[in-house]
């Protein structure tokens, strides 16, 4: 039992983990079911382990760190053995204006490298790394077009519209 305790405790000092994944360790590492969760139900009572605080931190991290939309953010809870409805719980903690923000934010990062692109090219490159963050078209191509528009606006406003402020320099007089 000290063993196994000691793989887990290893285990967290690590990295944050959800008692699935510890319970595989634990499996890999040939202990017991019995075992796994003698020793899971105890650090479990003591807060070591929590999936609920888990998949909130996890949420968090990933979704303002790496950009990652909910649905990306569900697939990695679930393939750590987090359940659905703790995965729920932790995903809708980010409403839909801060996916779009987080969306807008990876489209202006990379939007700055890709000045010279062809707009096409440029909108389907962004739409394709925003679908590899986990975000549907509709938010995609919203931040795209929010992103273009707004760098447009960020152009003319630092070039100018051309016309002097003042009346200096136009001859209006034929």
């Amino acid at each position: 039992m000290s063993a196994a305790r000691a793989v887990v405790l290893r285990q967290l000092a690590m990295a944050p983990r959800s008692r699935a994944q510890l319970a595989d360790t634990l499996a890999r590492k040939g202990f017991t079911p019995d075992v796994a969760e003698q020793v899971l139900d105890r650090f479990e009572e003591v807060d070591l382990v929590d999936d609920d605080e888990f998949a909130r931190q996890w949420v968090h991290t990933r979704h303002t760190g790496r950009g990652l939309a909910r649905r990306a953010l569900s697939h990695e809870l679930r393939t750590r053995g987090v359940d659905d409805e703790t995965v729920r719980a932790a995903v809708d903690a980010i409403d839909d204006e801060a996916e779009l923000e987080a969306a807008r934010d990876l489209v202006r990062r990379r939007l700055r490298a890709m000045s010279g692109d062809d707009p096409v090219r440029r909108t389907r490159r962004l739409a394709g790394m925003l679908a590899r963050k986990g975000y549907g078209s509709a938010v995609a191509m919203r931040a795209i077009r929010d992103c273009v528009a707004e760098a447009e606006d960020d152009l003319f406003d630092a070039v100018g519209d051309g016309v002097p402020e003042d009346d200096e320099g136009l001859d209006t007089d034929g």
